[in-house]
């Protein structure tokens, strides 16, 4: 997925983002294959396991048989056809999401070649937001950030001041907070 090109920028804003309030003595669960971004968490000093390629829309048993501290969904949730039911099974206590937002002026991304690589969630921020409420989640912190290119054109320029990706760490409310 990143033969030519590698996302610094995101990577480096997303462990930032994540050594800001994660240790790591606590145990993660990033949801997705073993990636180049889990092996940067990993070389961070995170204890950090991956899921194993299962289909989270339909296999959500991972939530039962891990128990760790915190889930990470680092570009995962816009693939998902369901992440509502995903967001309800987690088990663990903090939870990170980062998403590429929905950019008016760029189609949903759809690889031709990879029925994994595609979008079926353009997410705007206060859709994430939303959902996270609605599954029982306090968003605690949120950043937004732009991802320029070195090209020509009106999109590449619109890329300079229009943000692209979204992170959010939230804590799940307790039971007893939610009136239940």
């Amino acid at each position: 997925m990143y033969e030519k090109t590698f996302p610094n920028k995101r990577f480096k804003h997303t462990l930032e983002f994540l050594k800001k309030h994660v240790s790591t003595s606590d145990t993660i669960l990033d949801l997705g294959v073993e990636n180049p971004f889990s092996k940067i968490m990993k070389a961070e000093g995170f204890n950090v396991k991956n899921t194993t390629g299962e289909d989270l829309d339909l296999d959500q048993s991972v939530f039962h048989s891990e128990e760790t501290a915190v889930v990470t969904a680092f570009e995962i949730f816009e693939h998902l056809l369901n992440p509502f039911t995903i967001l309800k099974e987690i088990k663990s206590d903090k939870l990170f999401i980062s998403i590429p937002m929905r950019l008016w002026f760029s189609p949903a991304y759809k690889s031709k070649t990879d029925l994994w690589d595609r979008h079926y969630h353009e997410f705007e921020d206060w859709q994430l937001d939303w959902l996270l409420e609605k599954t029982g989640w306090k968003i605690i912190d949120r950043e937004k950030w732009t991802n320029p290119v070195k090209k020509f054109g009106l999109r590449p320029l619109l890329r300079n001041f229009t943000n692209r990706y979204y992170i959010v760490y939230a804590e799940k409310i307790p039971l007893t907070a939610k009136g239940e």
